[in-house]
């Protein structure tokens, strides 16, 4: 499989750094942890971690969650389309992420010794947010010993210790009082809030939020006491995007999977879009789809040996400066209408739906659009009186759509965690199929079960031999227990 590549961070959108924090002679991962400042390597590791969940991460969720699927035309990814991803395929996502790890734990690292808890609290949180999803998809994962430059095999941690450290360490971060933060503050090297940390604060709880969400069903007295706790407390959650915005339409400057889709690759119709999210806009009449989509038919999930003719088949829409979203406010609100639901016997649990999905709409443009939709009698109405299923299903299915395009792996996650949206009994093909529900994909190479995981990459398993023993695409992680 070609390669992926990588974002490359640019000058530009450091223009306000001095010249001697991005001397491009002196590269960051060449010299000594300790003489590097925090206004150097903070940006560096959030462009990483942009770069490494916006490229390779996306791309895979983006087939996962059915955004799209590959052309008939072309078989740049096939292999994750069928389900036979393998050890040598996606290498780099691995790489680029923990190299990003690498600049953000160094920056914990400093910023403690420093006492600098703003510093700390960004770091702590991007350094939560980016393990999280490492431990999503690959469930085992060094943490306690990763990018520690004397440990060259560090020890992978089960997917449930991870947890609890991501949490515990969520917990330290958000104890300290940053009134008494030492040292420089962030400013605009802070790349994704500017410096202001009562929307750090916020995105740190949203992500505590999140941690606890995501073990609802594996463990779910857990899950209920942290989430409950947060909502007792009255702590502020994310109302507003966590993003890396600044992207150009240039060379190495534009959005990290239009750069690695569109532009690296120079083949512009590789992502089709699916049957899946496409039949729903069109059974539900939204103008999203127009948004998503270029104009053009559907396929079905995996049908990339169709004869159908591709220059009928629609291609998925791609913008080169399209931000990266960490957590979208959408996200943050519909995580806050399903804990609501779950352990506040969903007082208030309407409200954050319908302002999830309108700032969906929102963000395409089309205003009141979306007030439409969940108003009385509208597609998108509330099921107020229905079951918890029933509201669990029209918050999942919201949040789905709103993660595209670029963070399809996270309603990945959430489809192996709740179960929606539905998996189809029949194939697309099918004059029964209901538009929206997932579907197995038509080339599928793992007997009508789909991925659950990605598997570790050949680098991993050969040089550290604490690696885990390599598992299939189709193995739950801890917290899958559907």
């Amino acid at each position: 499989m070609k390669k992926i590549f990588l974002l490359i961070a640019t000058l530009s959108m450091f223009s306000s750094c001095s010249d001697e924090d991005f001397d491009i002679n002196r590269d960051p991962d060449n010299l000594s942890p300790g003489s590097i400042s925090l206004k150097t390597q903070l940006p560096a590791g959030i462009v990483g971690v942009a770069g490494a969940q916006g490229s390779y991460y996306a791309l895979v969720g983006g087939f996962w969650s059915q955004y799209w699927t590959q052309s008939n035309s072309a078989n740049q990814y096939k292999e994750v389309d069928d389900y036979s991803i393998g050890t040598d395929d996606y290498t780099g996502g691995w790489t680029a992420m923990y190299d990003a790890l690498g600049d953000i734990r160094n920056v914990k690292r400093l910023a403690a010794n420093q006492e600098n808890w703003n510093y700390y609290l960004i770091a702590t949180t991007m350094e939560v947010h980016a393990s999280q999803i490492m431990a999503d998809m690959y469930d085992q994962i060094p943490y306690t010993e990763a990018n520690n430059v004397n440990i060259l095999t560090p020890h992978f941690n089960t997917g449930q210790e991870v947890y609890d450290l991501l949490a515990s360490d969520l917990q330290d971060a958000l104890s300290k009082d940053l009134s008494t933060s030492s040292g420089d503050a962030p400013g605009t090297d802070d790349l994704i809030f500017g410096g202001n940390m009562s929307n750090w604060t916020a995105f740190a709880n949203t992500l505590l939020l999140k941690v606890y969400m995501r073990q609802t069903e594996a463990r779910p007295a857990i899950a209920q006491a942290g989430i409950t706790a947060l909502l007792n407390s009255g702590v502020t959650f994310l109302n507003t995007d966590a993003a890396l915005g600044g992207f150009e339409n240039a060379p190495s400057k534009s959005n990290p999977l239009y750069e690695s889709d569109r532009r690296q690759l120079n083949v512009a119709t590789n992502l089709r879009a699916s049957t899946t999210l496409f039949s729903f806009f069109t059974e539900n009449n939204d103008p999203r789809k127009a948004e998503y989509y270029n104009p053009g038919n559907p396929l079905n999930q995996g049908d990339f040996n169709s004869t159908v003719g591709s220059s009928s088949v629609s291609v998925v829409h791609l913008e080169p400066t399209t931000a990266v979203y960490f957590m979208s406010k959408e996200e943050s609100l519909f995580l806050q209408a399903e804990a609501l639901e779950r352990y506040a016997s969903g007082v208030g649990a309407k409200a954050k739906y319908d302002a999830g999905v309108v700032e969906s709409f929102n963000k395409y443009g089309f205003g009141t659009t979306g007030s439409t939709f969940v108003a009385s009698g509208g597609a998108y109405e509330y099921p107020a009186a229905g079951t918890f299923a029933d509201k669990l299903k029209a918050i999942i299915t919201q949040k789905w759509i709103s993660g595209f395009p670029g963070n399809g792996f996270e309603m990945f996650f959430e489809h192996n965690r709740t179960g929606y949206p539905s998996v189809s009994p029949v194939p697309q093909s099918n004059s029964a199929y209901v538009p929206g529900t997932f579907a197995y994909s038509v080339n599928g190479t793992t007997g009508g079960q789909f991925p659950k995981r990605m598997v570790f990459p050949s680098t991993v398993t050969t040089r550290n031999p604490n690696a885990p023993s390599l598992v299939g695409v189709i193995q739950p992680v801890w917290w899958d227990v559907n």
